[in-house]
């Protein structure tokens, strides 16, 4: 089993570099410039450890993965249900880091009040396709055509689960 703990302030340079993997891939996020530390702040004071929190898989004391729990649409009757999106370092893919993630997020769904977890797939990314579906997320909708890579579109895959 690998290490998961909240994230810590400390923990975001990591997280940064991170993400910043993933949208150099391409196919993990809507965002296509890498991101400056500095702009990644606020998005991290937004989770809090009782209503949004981020998770971190650490190795060898060193975070290697996270994963945050978000508002979907910030509106009243939208309260229990929450979108989810994790992102592990590309060196570590294929290691279990994302299920342990993932596995962790359910298990913790009750205690933050969530009922509905949300993933919101960029089509072509089987990877992540494949380890929503291992966790019991079914596809519950998708929007064709909404991204844009250079002239590429791609469209949106919704996954849900109830927890």
């Amino acid at each position: 089993m690998h290490p998961i703990r909240l994230a810590a302030p400390g923990d975001l340079p990591r997280m940064v570099e991170i993400y910043n993997q993933a949208i150099l891939a391409g196919n993990a996020t809507a965002d296509t410039v890498p991101l400056r530390l500095e702009q990644r702040h606020e998005w991290f004071r937004q989770h809090t450890k009782d209503t949004y929190p981020i998770y971190c898989a650490t190795s060898y004391g060193g975070v290697i993965g996270y994963l945050s729990v978000s508002p979907y649409r910030e509106r009243p009757a939208l309260m229990r249900s929450a979108e989810i999106s994790y992102y592990i370092d590309y060196s570590c893919h294929g290691q279990g880091f994302g299920s342990a993630l993932l596995v962790h997020a359910i298990e913790d769904a009750s205690r933050i009040h969530k009922k509905i977890y949300l993933a919101i797939v960029l089509e072509g990314n089987d990877g992540s396709q494949r380890l929503l579906e291992k966790h019991g997320f079914e596809r519950w909708g998708y929007l064709p055509e909404v991204a844009e890579f250079g002239g590429r579109t791609v469209g949106h895959l919704y996954y849900g689960r109830r927890v």
